[in-house]
């Protein structure tokens, strides 16, 4: 299964390529610089690479960004990314591992320590088990991590090696038989080698009928001090994740989003499954040649496959024989489809980083470069409908278990993968001016290649994305900036293939403009952020209305189409004082579709417009953490609000708030905290899907406890 061969000889390649350098440069003198921060740090971040890929203030970042720590993670219970979405500003779910950011849908745009290779890879949700904390960029960001969506990007920082002796062993208990397990342990094994090792298990009823969870996840890695200016940190992680009754879809409901059934329906069967399994074997070499002048190289290899059986809801069957199948037929037709699907990813990114000094500017140069090599496949088998044996569902009176997938007429679809290539080089000089003003202006190159191992067709596409921005600083506690950036999103070999002859597809563009403002408050222990962005997403494919058919010489694809993404968000982090914190956020966004086809798959038709799907206007998170020292406890409050959305039909979300509330308290080495979360238990939908799967259906109310014991 996986390829460790390949992998080996590609540490070794990297490895060499700085080997002779940094040992030559062991004996170098290098600047010794003491850093102080506050004695507690609980929400509050105030540096991190994710905007710059360099060590940055970010009140000097000119661009919106939040880091959400480990301590937010602990104490939300958070085991997957869904339960976070609260705390970022202007992200909401669509689907499964998909996010709306800043009004478009975006499941690509994922990185882990700032590479690409997605272990879960779109259809399951990334757990948090090996993740230090998690990183978000707002606006485009292809001017230093290549071709995405305009919305932003996730990066999740994994667990390392540390010289820190820590063992910590949790425990977890909750409704719906949740149970689970985890043991983290790391520390020293010399003077120049630490180590980490840790597993996660836990297993989980869903309140979807058919439906449970069982995750499990093995981690390990070594650090090696390798010289004074040399570490090379090495990981490995095992993933292994099983879906019952999935994958699932949503609850049918009427256009004004009400649910027709219970939000326990599940249009799968009890052996249906969703079955997960990766393998990431990682490998990140830093070397200083001096104090001003680093090298960083990260190579990343994923392993990942994905078996899949499961019931889709696809029309209604006409049984009262009037003609008309609809609602009132109470009986849905589906479809069965056996899917089979891998991805073996590596990628490789490079960064030099060389700071000097010219006259009152000081100046830190990136040069980099990356490049990611994908291999997919993908087998497909479907069968449908009573003629191919699949049994019809009754969703008011649920048939489960009448059918059965052993005597189904299934038909192979024929499918296979995709090899993709990217290569990507970029500059980036952050220029410092009389510790007022701060100038970013980047470029970066970017050269893809697809090939569809189906067909045989292939194609290649190329751009260059730009990105500058200002900050001031009249006052040390308060920055303003404005930023244009760019993003590119090259188009699939499936939508060239189907125009070949008939003309090509140039790559999906944005751009976007950000003005803000960051605040540091009571002497850095709050920090806010108010930002305005507008996003035009320009060149979107849609389909051609003049379209004939296949050999009509007219292409069924063009690039018609223009989005409009206008809005603002704020944020304020704080850890206020050593008994309070908080994280706190509201974002508004209008996204529409200003120029090409009205009612294209991408948006739908609703009230006062061509709206996006899954975009919502208002959003707003709270999370807010009070100790109670003199019994060794703490008590939180969280909310999460959504205002309405529509779905891809065109059907209303209806807005939703939900309370969440956590209690902890610690007995010498053991904390036992217990969450809440849905508290009064309220029905919603998330989000949106089609009119036949329904909306994706909320939690309902949720008992978490869990009792760490550090040792």
């Amino acid at each position: 299964m996986f390829n460790q061969k390949y992998l080996a000889l590609s540490i070794a390649a990297s490895f060499s390529a700085f080997s002779n350098v940094a040992f030559a440069e062991q004996n170098n003198e290098i600047e010794t610089i003491e850093v102080t921060g506050r004695a507690q740090q609980f929400y509050l971040e105030t540096e991190s690479k994710i905007g710059t890929k360099t060590d940055l203030d970010l009140i000097k970042l000119p661009q919106s960004a939040q880091v959400l720590t480990e301590q937010l993670i602990i104490d939300q219970a958070a085991r997957d990314i869904t339960d976070l979405y609260r705390s970022i500003a202007g992200v909401s779910e669509y689907s499964y591992s998909g996010v709306t950011f800043r009004g478009f849908r975006d499941d690509a745009n994922v990185f882990y320590d700032g590479v690409r290779g997605d272990p879960y890879s779109g259809f399951g949700v990334p757990q948090l088990f090996n993740v230090a904390r998690v990183e978000v960029l707002k606006g485009p960001a292809s001017a230093l991590y290549g071709g995405g969506e305009p919305g932003g990007m996730i990066n999740y920082v994994t667990k390392k090696p540390s010289y820190t002796h820590s063992k910590e062993l949790k425990l977890t208990l909750g409704n719906y038989n949740t149970h689970g397990a985890s043991l983290d342990m790391t520390g020293g094994l010399t003077d120049t080698m630490a180590y980490r090792v840790g597993g996660y298990y836990e297993e989980q009823d869903s309140f979807r009928n058919n439906a449970d969870s069982k995750n499990s996840e093995f981690t390990g890695g070594l650090l090696f001090d390798l010289t004074d200016s040399t570490t090379l940190t090495t990981t490995v992680d095992y993933i292994k994740q099983d879906l019952g009754g999935n994958r699932l879809r949503g609850v049918p409901v009427d256009d004004n989003g009400n649910f027709l059934v219970d939000p326990s329906y599940n249009a799968n069967e009890a052996f249906d499954y969703q079955d997960m399994e990766a393998l990431v074997l990682q490998a990140e070499l830093k070397h200083y040649f001096n104090a001003d002048f680093s090298v960083s190289s990260t190579l990343r290899y994923m392993d990942n496959e994905r078996d899949q059986a499961y019931h889709e809801s696809q029309s209604w069957v006409d049984v009262n024989g009037d003609g008309e199948a609809n609602i009132d037929d109470e009986t849905i037709k589906r479809e069965y489809r056996k899917q089979y699907r891998a991805n073996e990813e590596t990628s490789l990114t490079t960064d030099f980083v060389y700071s000097f000094e010219q006259d009152q500017l000081t100046h830190q140069v990136l040069f980099g470069g990356d490049y990611h090599i994908v291999d997919t496949e993908y087998d497909y088998l479907r069968a449908r409908y009573e003629a191919d044996g699949v049994a019809n569902l009754n969703i008011f009176d649920l048939n489960y278990g009448e059918t059965d997938p052993s005597t189904y007429n299934l038909t192979d679809m024929n499918r296979d993968g995709v090899e993709t290539d990217r290569f990507g080089v970029y500059v980036q000089d952050v220029v410092s001016i009389n510790d007022q003003w701060t100038v970013i202006a980047g470029l970066r190159y970017d050269y893809f290649k697809e090939l569809n191992k189906e067909t045989g067709y292939s194609y290649s596409d190329n751009d260059v994305t730009p990105r500058v921005a200002v900050t001031y600083q009249p006052v040390e506690n308060t920055s303003v900036y404005i930023n244009y950036s760019e993003s590119f999103n090259p188009a699939s070999s499936g939508d060239q293939e189907d125009v070949e002859g008939e003309g090509d597809l140039t790559p999906e563009t944005g751009k976007q403009t950000e003005i803000g403002m960051k605040n540091q408050w009571l002497n850095g222990k709050i920090m806010s952020t108010f930002a305005i962005y507008q996003i035009n997403k320009e060149n979107v494919v849609m389909s051609n209305p003049d379209d004939t058919g296949a050999g009509d010489g007219i292409a069924a694809l063009l690039n018609i189409g223009e989005v409009e993404s206008r809005g603002f968000e704020t944020t304020l982090v704080g850890d206020l004082t050593e008994y309070w914190t908080l994280t706190a956020n509201y974002a508004y966004n209008d996204t529409l579709v200003v120029e090409g086809v009205t009612g294209d798959t991408i948006s739908s038709t609703y009230g006062d417009g061509t709206r996006f799907a899954n975009a919502p206007r208002h959003q707003a998170g709270l999370w807010s953490r009070f100790a109670l020292d003199s019994i060794d406890s703490s008590i939180a409050f969280g909310a999460n609000y959504v205002s309405e959305q529509i779905s891809q039909d065109g059907q209303k979300v209806k807005p939703f708030t939900v309370f969440d509330m956590s209690w902890t308290t610690r007995f010498d080495d053991v904390l036992l905290s217990v969450n809440l979360n849905n508290i009064f238990d309220k029905e919603y939908a998330v989000s949106g899907f089609s009119e036949r799967n329904g909306h994706f259906p909320g939690s309902p109310r949720e008992i978490v406890g869990q009792v760490t014991y550090k040792f």
